[in-house]
């Protein structure tokens, strides 16, 4: 019969990875995001959305977004 051998808990298996990770010199950090699930989200940014699109300024607003998302910052073609 194999010898069965206890698996390590999570917490153990969590603590090493953490460890092995600080050993590359990085640390932890816990950031807070909106849900974009979240239905007053979704209001919140529909009427951000409509107020932008219905602005005088909506035409240049909309070609400083296209400008900006054209923008290669990888240093490649387009």
């Amino acid at each position: 019969m194999a010898a069965t051998s206890k698996a390590k808990p999570v917490r153990e298996k969590v603590r090493e990875h953490r460890d092995r990770l600080r050993a590359l010199g990085l640390r932890p950090i816990q950031i807070w995001v909106p849900d974009v699930r979240s239905p007053s989200f979704q209001e919140q940014a529909r009427r951000q959305s409509q107020a932008v699109a219905a602005s005088a300024h909506a035409h240049d607003d909309q070609a400083f977004i296209d400008a900006v998302s054209a923008i290669d910052f990888d240093g490649g073609d387009e």
